[in-house]
């Protein structure tokens, strides 16, 4: 904690793991900036590395919906002056509410104002919440808020059109899980992305006429349920070029495999972008895994999902 920078003066600032940086996340961080501009203070971001779940409770760590350098890059976006990243440590698990807040907000992080959602919890077993927070605030002179949560209503299409859904990470992650990358991006407000590293795969796609890039990915990724989807596909070190890939996720059932892999094939491009850091935006989910007893079916099948993938992503 001691390396937390600071020098910036008060600043306003709001807390969270920001885990997708959803639509809800946005609202939030938005509200901030306003609050900073209003008070021609710093607007701060203070989240925390690794998920605190894995820390408080080890093997339980949720699937990662952004890596932390997406997350930088999505929150700068918003218009954040300072991205704080607080290693999440057991001593840190281990602080009372009111250390956290003397010892981080205040003494570390000068806080003029914490906006934060109307759910939040801190401290040691969560024991402090938003009327804690204010409390605190009162006794160290900054002001602090509870927004409320940001959510839509259900359609008849989601079966139920009196609901509502709130925007949270676990709820995105519960789309991807089930392969609704098209309900993931609505809360999102941006296709579902998934990084990695071009690794050598088996060399199957290039025997049948689709060569794919195979993608290395992060321990914790959330990775779409099995399935084939139309993505975009970019590379770090051309991020503003969109290539078109019909992506391939699972275990290639029509060659027996085990091991769950994530397969790209970018239309129109003749490389094999070994090497490469890339990233897969998920649009849409064209079918589930199918097992072929032959390949003559399956290459049908595959020219279709390319023919699919142009129609989806022509806009």
């Amino acid at each position: 904690m001691a390396d937390l920078p600071g020098s910036w003066g008060r600043c306003v600032l709001t807390i969270g793991v920001f885990d997708g940086v959803h639509r809800g996340h946005q609202a939030l961080i938005r509200r901030t900036v306003e609050a900073a501009r209003s008070r021609e203070l710093p607007a701060v971001v203070l989240t925390f590395d690794p998920h605190p779940s894995e820390v408080i409770r080890p093997g339980s760590h949720p699937a990662q919906l952004t890596t932390l350098r997406r997350k930088a890059e999505l929150v700068e976006e918003l218009g954040v002056d300072v991205f704080c990243v607080l290693p999440f440590t057991p001593e840190l698990s281990r602080l009372t509410a009111h250390e956290f807040v003397h010892e981080v907000l205040v003494d570390q992080l000068h806080v003029a104002a914490v906006i934060v959602g109307e759910n939040f919890t801190f401290g040691n077993k969560a024991a402090g919440d938003v009327a804690l927070l204010r409390t605190l605030g009162r006794r160290f002179g900054f002001a602090a808020q509870g927004a409320e949560l940001q959510g839509q209503a259900l359609g008849p299409a989601e079966g139920n059109a009196e609901g509502e859904i709130t925007f949270s990470s676990t709820y995105v992650r519960s789309c991807i899980d089930a392969g609704d990358v098209t309900a993931a991006a609505e809360a999102l407000g941006r296709p579902h992305r998934v990084e990695g590293i071009v690794v050598r795969g088996a060399g199957r796609g290039k025997d049948l006429g689709f060569p794919t890039a195979n993608l290395s990915t992060p321990r914790f990724a959330a990775i779409p349920a099995d399935g084939v989807y139309s993505c975009w596909f970019t590379r770090s070190s051309d991020p503003g070029k969109r290539l078109r890939a019909a992506v391939s996720v699972g275990t290639n059932p029509t060659f027996s495999g085990r091991e769950r892999t994530v397969e790209a094939y970018v239309l129109d491009v003749e490389e094999d972008f070994y090497g490469h850091d890339v990233a897969l935006d998920f649009v849409v989910k064209l079918r589930d895994q199918i097992r072929y007893d032959s390949l003559d079916p399956l290459i049908r099948q595959m020219a279709a999902d390319v023919v699919r993938t142009r129609e989806v992503l022509a806009g």
